[in-house]
C-alpha cells in the first residue's frame, strides 16, 4: 500500500498538487488502491514500477468519489464513504466525521435557531444510515447535500475552522488553559487592577482574566463601604446567597456557627467543601481594623502545590485525586449541609479528557468521617494528606498579605486556598460569593468582545449590535 509519507521524497515540479491530495484522501478509505497508485505515479512522474494489473484501468476523479474545489487548490479535500466524510487538511493531516454526526450538527436556520442558539432539528428522526448525496470543499467550508424527507434535498455548510476545532477522529490535541502557577514570590508582583478600571468592561475583562490566569486578583481604590463593594461584586454577576446571607458583613462575634466569625487563625482551605457545587469566586474587603493587630491574609496556589505533589509524591497525589472526602457545615441549628452524594468528591479533581486539574477542594476542619476508606489504604491516605499539608504550609508556597481598607481581594475558590493569622481588636470584613457559572459566563462574554475572532480565525472588531455566531466555540 502506498504510504502518504513517501510524498516527501517526490519532486512535484509543475504537477497538480490538488490532485495528489485527492488521491491521498482516497487512499485513506478506498478498498482498492491500484488506480490511485497509477494516478499518483502519472502525476509525479515517479519512476516507481507499477504492475500490468495496476495499469489496466485509470480511475477517474468522479469514480473516486471526490470533487474538485471551487476556487483554490489549497482548500481541504473532502470525500465520503458509506459511513464517514474524510477531510484531508494536508499530507499526514486528516479528520473523519460520521454522516449522522455531521447531519446532527447542521446549523442552518431550519436546524439551529440563529437567535436562541438552540437546536431545532429532531435528532431522533435522522436515519442511522444517512449518507450525503454530495460533498464538496469550498472557501466557505465543507458543503454537504443530504437527502430530504420529501423530494427536496437539504444543504449544510460547515466552516473549516469549526471542523478543525471539533475533530474527534483523530481526537483533537487540546492546548491546556493558560495558567501561571505561583508560590511565595508572587508577592513581588501580584495581579491587580484599579476600581476605576473595572467600572469599564475592558478593565473588567482584565480583572477576570487575571483571576483565570493566577487564581486571584486585587482591586485597589475601592471605596471602603459595603455598598461600593457590593456594586463591585455585581459587576461580575448576581451574588450567590448561602446560609451566611447574600452580601455578607461580619466581625468576630460568632453570629454564625463558623470559625470565620472568630479571632482564631485559619489554615489554608477552600470554602464550601460541604456544598455539591462550591462557589466559584469569593471576594473579601477589609473595611476596618481598630484597637488591635494581626489578621494577615494567607493565599496558596492549590494548582502549584498539586503540581509539586505530583512531581515528588505521585502515588500519594493519585490517592488524593481518587479518594473522596465527605464534608459538613453543621454550626447553624437551622442548617445541616453535606454534598450530594456525600462521599463523591476528592481534593484534586482532573478533567477526564484533557487530564487538566480543574478543582482543588480542601478544608480539613470541615471533613466528615472517613468510613469509606479501604482497609489497606487507611495508613497511606493519612500519609498522603500529611504530605499535602506539608507542601501547603511550606514557606515557598505561602503568600501572606496584610489587607487594608480600599483593596478588594478576589479568589478563585476552585483553585486558590485562603486563610488568615489570628488577630485581636475590632475587624470588619464584607464580601460575597459568585457562582462559578456566573463568573465563567461573564468572562466568556468579555472574551467575545475583546479577544474575539471571526469564523475564519481573523481578528474581529466587536460592535454592540453584533449577535453571537452560531459557530461560537462554546456552543
Amino acid at each position: 500500500m502506498y504510504n502518504i509519507l513517501s510524498l516527501k521524497s517526490v519532486k512535484y515540479g509543475s504537477i497538480n498538487h490538488s490532485a495528489i491530495l485527492h488521491i491521498c484522501l482516497y487512499h485513506l478509505t478506498a478498498p482498492n488502491s491500484q488506480g490511485a497508485l497509477e494516478q499518483l505515479a502519472a502525476l509525479t512522474g515517479a519512476s516507481r514500477s507499477i504492475s500490468s494489473a495496476a495499469t489496466r484501468e485509470v480511475v477517474s476523479s468522479e469514480q473516486l468519489g471526490v470533487t474538485e474545489p471551487k476556487v483554490h487548490s489549497d482548500i481541504p479535500i473532502a470525500n465520503a464513504d458509506e459511513r464517514k466524510v474524510s477531510i484531508l487538511w494536508g499530507p499526514q493531516r486528516w479528520s473523519r466525521f460520521h454522516h449522522i454526526w455531521l447531519r446532527d450538527h447542521c446549523r442552518c436556520p431550519d436546524c439551529f435557531h440563529p437567535i436562541t442558539k438552540q437546536r431545532l432539528l429532531n435528532t431522533f428522526e435522522i436515519p442511522a444510515d444517512i449518507k450525503p448525496l454530495h460533498v464538496q470543499g469550498s472557501t466557505d467550508g465543507l458543503e454537504v447535500v443530504w437527502p430530504g424527507t420529501s423530494t427536496e434535498s437539504h444543504s449544510s455548510v460547515y466552516p473549516w475552522t469549526w471542523l478543525q476545532a471539533n475533530t474527534y477522529d483523530p481526537a483533537l490535541q487540546t492546548t491546556p488553559t493558560r495558567k501561571v502557577l505561583w508560590g511565595s514570590k508572587i508577592e513581588k508582583s501580584p495581579p491587580s487592577v484599579t476600581y476605576t478600571e473595572v467600572m469599564d468592561d475592558k478593565g473588567l475583562h482584565k480583572w477576570l482574566t487575571n483571576v483565570e490566569t493566577f487564581g486571584f486578583c486585587f482591586v485597589s481604590g475601592v471605596p471602603a463601604t459595603p455598598e461600593a463593594t457590593e456594586e463591585l461584586c455585581e459587576r461580575i454577576g448576581f451574588i450567590r446567597e448561602t446560609q451566611y446571607g447574600k452580601f455578607w458583613e461580619f466581625t468576630a462575634d460568632l453570629s454564625k456557627g463558623d470559625t470565620a466569625y472568630t479571632t482564631m487563625a485559619l489554615g489554608a482551605h477552600t470554602d464550601n467543601t460541604y456544598f455539591t457545587d462550591p462557589c466559584g469566586l469569593q471576594l473579601f474587603h477589609l473595611l476596618s481594623h481598630t484597637e488591635g493587630s494581626g489578621g494577615a491574609t494567607l493565599l496558596v496556589d492549590g494548582y502549584y502545590v498539586a503540581a509539586l505533589m505530583k512531581e515528588l509524591h505521585l502515588k500519594f497525589h493519585d490517592l488524593l485525586s481518587r479518594v473522596p472526602i465527605p464534608a459538613h457545615a453543621a454550626g447553624e441549628p437551622s442548617a445541616l449541609y453535606t454534598p450530594s452524594p456525600p462521599a463523591m468528591y476528592p481534593p484534586l479533581r482532573y478533567h477526564p479528557s484533557t487530564k487538566e486539574l480543574v478543582q482543588v477542594r480542601w478544608n480539613n476542619d470541615d471533613r466528615s468521617v472517613m468510613s469509606h476508606l479501604l482497609p489497606d489504604e487507611v495508613e497511606e491516605w493519612y500519609q498522603a494528606i500529611k504530605i499535602w499539608n506539608e507542601l501547603l504550609t511550606k514557606p515557598d508556597s505561602e503568600y501572606w498579605v496584610q489587607l487594608s481598607p480600599g483593596t478588594v481581594l478576589t479568589i478563585d475558590n476552585h483553585r486558590v486556598l485562603h486563610g488568615r493569622s489570628a488577630f485581636d481588636g475590632k475587624r470588619r470584613v464584607c464580601g460575597a460569593y459568585i457562582g462559578i457559572d456566573e463568573y465563567r459566563s461573564k468572562l466568556a462574554v468579555l472574551k467575545e468582545k475583546f479577544d474575539g475572532t471571526d469564523d475564519n480565525g481573523e481578528n474581529k472588531v466587536w460592535r454592540p449590535e453584533d449577535s453571537r455566531s452560531i459557530w461560537n466555540s462554546n456552543l
